[in-house]
């Protein structure tokens, strides 16, 4: 092939591949999640163990118990200060909302160019905490829980992703990227231990079979 044809084609697949970078179609890492780092899966495996297994119960949950995105400093709530962190180059406006960045998922390996296209993920759901024992707390401590920055619990990840998750537990839901779901659950148990929740048996059995290969 010629060096111009050569040069044309290189050149068309370079702007190809950039234009599906930008629709956050590529699995490429352009931005890394900045979760907190959970504990190792031997310190897991260990607050596992000492979890109550209950069997989980709804009655009287509802999401507004949770009071979330509240304001973290100046105009910045909890889900723009995630965005944030878990952003690569954000640039935020006045309001501290996100105008431009890219957010990699690592629940699922996609990466973003729009924070609409972002939702910020309680790894541990709220309606799964009020299951394991959140229904007894103050509202105070539902509030940190919903918007705890410290423990591993808050992650930007792709919204469709977090809305198919919705409030499953890791026995019926874990992220599709196997590289991803040691970390998964080593925060999960984390999260869950310094709250003192409570787990159900098949819950615990997800738990401990996807902690035995971490």
């Amino acid at each position: 092939m010629p060096k111009f044809y050569a040069r044309r084609r290189l050149g068309f697949l370079a702007a190809f591949t950039g234009l599906i970078a930008s629709a956050g179609l590529l699995n490429g890492p352009a931005a890394s999640a900045a979760l907190p780092t959970p504990v190792s899966a031997a310190t897991a495996r260990s607050y596992l163990a000492t979890l109550t297994v209950a069997t989980e119960n709804r009655t009287g949950y509802n999401r507004d118990l949770f009071p979330h995105w509240i304001t973290q400093s100046g105009s910045c709530n909890t889900r723009e200060t995630v965005l944030k962190r878990d952003g690569s180059g954000v640039v935020t406006d006045s309001s501290c909302a996100a105008t431009s960045g890219s957010w990699y998922s690592p629940y699922d390996g996609a990466t973003w160019s729009a924070a609409s296209d972002v939702d910020i993920d309680h790894l541990v759901p709220l309606a799964e905490a009020w299951d394991s024992g959140a229904g007894s707390w103050t509202t105070s401590r539902r509030q940190s829980f919903a918007n705890d920055l410290t423990r591993p619990q808050l992650l930007a990840v792709t919204d469709n992703v977090n809305q198919s998750k919705g409030d499953q537990d890791p026995a019926t839901w874990m992220p599709s990227r196997t590289a991803y779901r040691c970390t998964y659950v080593r925060a999960w148990v984390q999260v869950k231990y310094y709250y003192d929740l409570s787990v159900d048996s098949a819950e615990k059995s997800a738990l401990q079979n996807h902690l035995a290969s971490c």
